[in-house]
């Protein structure tokens, strides 16, 4: 049996970014742990215990070199993961052999190694939020004035513009920068506390000497880039930090669901095409369809990343005293699969945001259709100014509207305007001050002026703090 042979997660082999996949990868989590024993020794040693340099000079010559084929024999042999890792790296670097792993427990760098990861991994989904919204900033400014429907409960209401419907997308996925931001910012580092959290062998290997010990905690964070650790852990960090940093990408799942939903409504009306190559086919049998196909892809997997966000809740309340090992499992399944999840949505909604096709015709129509309706109030007022009764007025559009509707149900005109200016009660009003209630941009009240306050006043201050803890993202290719 090949590796061709056997089931691999399309998150791999379809969905997830190379660079995404790569931070998750076997050969990065090797490179972390050997700079975790690397970060440890060298700190040991400045605090006084007895390791040569050469141990530590052969550690940094193989810190991305590991033999992953030896560790794996080994850990047939030892059943142990992180052993096989110590054994491999001291076949590599001999002289460190006696130092290695020096008064840890294997925690210090499978839980280490994670929170790196994860920091690694937020900075690079932070870049992709970024991206969506540079790309849907371009969008809003662009259609901030067309007017359209909006809707409630999927009826047509007043109207908004395409613009400030797009803010709506851009304002749920500010929120998840902002929620980014914080986790990256507060991210804490588990530090080397020993097997149960209280330091014991460190504090025999530093001769009881408690002084030496909590430096000792202090440099190793600050050598792996952290500004703080957990005041206190048992075996492990808390694993609610787990489930935090997985409500976050469940905040993003929530985000792109959202606006992946609503434009596949206004694909189904018309009025906003998702990218569609020239070559691109919508249908095996269908030839004429063009389907919301990235659009329906984000829905899945927005489901999908949702729903892992409960399994780091429930791991989180299930762990046992000083540590248990039944999170385990649960957590090399779900942390991975949940930052490769939320990055394939990023990509896809970029792809969607900066290829969205406006079809203002369309749009104009649907307008065009419904306007009657949306000016019966000014009409109102205006057939009020010019000496009609209110109620008998209110009657007058009420019995109109309902008929128009039907009519308009049953794929008629909508000729309220003609009908309201034929009927008596409106005799004073000309059918021309009638007809100068139905321009648009009346109806928009401050819609263009929010999308620029929106872009102005809040997105850019959010994103001016939120670049310099982003990574830059590459770009990466789009598999529908």
């Amino acid at each position: 049996m090949t590796s061709d042979d056997r089931w691999r997660s399309p998150l791999g082999t379809r969905y997830a970014s190379p660079a995404m996949q790569i931070l998750w990868g076997e050969p990065h989590r090797v490179g972390l742990w050997r700079r975790l024993w690397l970060a440890l020794a060298e700190a040991e040693r400045e605090l006084g215990l007895d390791i040569p340099e050469a141990a530590l000079h052969q550690m940094r010559s193989h810190l991305d070199d590991g033999d992953l084929a030896a560790a794996a024999r080994y850990e047939r042999r030892f059943r142990h993961d992180v052993m096989a890792h110590i054994h491999a790296f001291g076949d590599q670097a001999p002289a460190a052999r006696p130092y290695l792993h020096l008064g840890a427990t294997s925690a210090y760098v499978t839980d280490n190694a994670d929170l790196i990861v994860m920091r690694e991994g937020l900075r690079l989904l932070l870049g992709r939020l970024v991206a969506v919204l540079g790309a849907l900033e371009t969008f809003a400014r662009r259609t901030a004035d067309l007017p359209c429907l909006a809707y409630t409960h999927f009826q047509p209401a007043q109207l908004t513009t395409v613009g400030k419907r797009a803010t709506l997308w851009m304002q749920d996925f500010a929120l998840d920068v902002e929620e980014l931001c914080h986790r990256i910012e507060s991210l804490r580092f588990r530090g080397c506390q020993g097997t149960t959290g209280t330091g014991a062998a460190f504090l025999e290997l530093f001769g009881g000497d408690h002084g030496r010990v909590r430096e000792l905690e202090r440099r190793v964070t600050a050598k792996l880039g952290f500004s703080e650790q957990f005041p206190v852990t048992g075996q492990t960090y808390p694993r609610k930090a787990d489930s935090s940093v997985l409500d976050a990408l469940s905040g993003i799942a929530q985000s792109a669901g959202k606006m992946s939903g609503d434009l596949r409504l206004l694909q189904h009306e018309g009025e906003l095409l998702e990218p569609f190559e020239s070559e691109q086919i919508g249908s095996s049998a269908m030839a004429y369809k063009r389907n919301p196909m990235r659009a329906e892809r984000i829905a899945g997997l927005a489901r999908f990343v949702i729903s892992l966000q409960a399994n780091g809740a429930h791991t989180a309340a299930a762990q046992w005293l000083e540590r248990t090992l039944d999170d385990s499992a649960n957590r090399r399944l779900t942390l991975p699969e949940a930052f490769l999840g939320t990055d394939a949505i990023l990509v896809l909604a970029t792809n969607i945001a900066a290829g969205l096709e406006v079809q203002q015709e369309v749009i104009r129509r649907h307008v065009a259709e419904q306007m009657p309706f949306m000016a019966t109030e000014r009409w109102l007022m205006v057939g009020t100014a010019a000496g009609g009764d209110r109620q008998a007025l209110h009657e007058v559009i009420r019995r109109h509207s309902l008929a128009v509707a039907e009519e308009v149900s049953r794929g008629g005109a909508n000729d309220l305007l003609d009908r309201l200016a034929a009927d008596p009660a409106f005799a004073g009003v000309p059918a021309a001050a009638l007809a100068a209630e139905l321009e648009p941009a009346r109806y928009i009240g401050r819609a263009s002026q929010q999308v620029g306050e929106f872009l102005s006043e809040y997105l850019e201050p959010l994103l001016s703090r939120a670049r310099p803890l982003a990574a830059e993202p590459e770009s990466a290719e789009v598999r529908v």
